[in-house]
């Protein structure tokens, strides 16, 4: 079985094009089991900035961890924050190591080494909360594969909590779906989550198959807003 992203794997995780066509899709699922915004875990913006053509997407787990993964013209940047798990995190009564400034920001130490001009952006952009980072990664669109800073790594098997809260962004159907039964409490069909990861189109069936209540009409606002494939 292929390893789950994480900083660790940082090879594991999808390219800009594919994460955000599976970041898309989760926030999609989301609005489909559930109406509430507030009890969802992920969301997507694909007109996060209309002028500069902007998206953003995030995970928010409502116990104080999340991430945010701002897609621009010149590439992708995915930070997060692991607020208890992580010996990395300033929320930790048991971190050993002190923030040292780095771009304007009291950061873990070299979190931010080698972070490129071009998406300088991203480290003033008010919803990603730099203040609140146990992980950050990036790629330019021009890059073969996501960087990070060279960083010293305290113990642990999952020292900034990265594996925890990027497990889905891998677009596994399967693990989607076993995941949403059990935070959702209904039985998610996986060949559904499948059709919608694929951006298949959508209906009443296919909304049915994954336990959902809801009809095409009340995701109208949903799927305009996280940008999925006109029906």
């Amino acid at each position: 079985m292929e390893p789950m992203p994480s900083t660790r794997t940082l090879s594991s995780l999808p390219g800009i094009t594919e994460l955000r066509r599976i970041t898309q899709s989760l926030a999609t699922l989301d609005a489909i089991l559930s109406e509430d915004w507030e009890s969802r875990y992920y969301s997507f913006n694909a007109r996060w900035d209309v002028a500069s053509g902007d998206a953003m997407a995030s995970m928010r787990n409502g116990s104080g961890d999340d991430w945010f993964l701002l897609f621009s013209k010149a590439g992708a940047v995915l930070k997060g924050f692991a607020h208890e798990k992580s010996g990395m995190s300033p929320c930790a009564g048991n971190r050993k190591f002190t923030p040292v400034e780095q771009r304007g920001l009291a950061l873990y130490p070299r979190l931010l080494s080698g972070f490129p001009d071009e998406l300088a952006g991203a480290l003033t952009e008010a919803s990603f909360s730099m203040e609140a980072t146990t992980f950050i990664v990036w790629r330019l669109a021009s890059a073969f594969a996501w960087q990070m800073g060279e960083i010293a790594w305290p113990k642990g098997d999952d020292p900034d909590g990265s594996e925890d809260l990027l497990a889905l962004l891998d677009g596994n159907p399967e693990r989607y779906a076993s995941w949403a039964s059990e935070y959702f409490g209904r039985d998610v069909d996986a060949k559904a989550v499948q059709h919608v990861f694929a951006h298949g189109p959508l209906d009443e069936a296919l909304l049915s198959r994954l336990g959902s209540e809801r009809t095409l009409e009340d995701l109208a606002d949903d799927l305009a807003e996280i940008g999925y494939p006109a029906q």
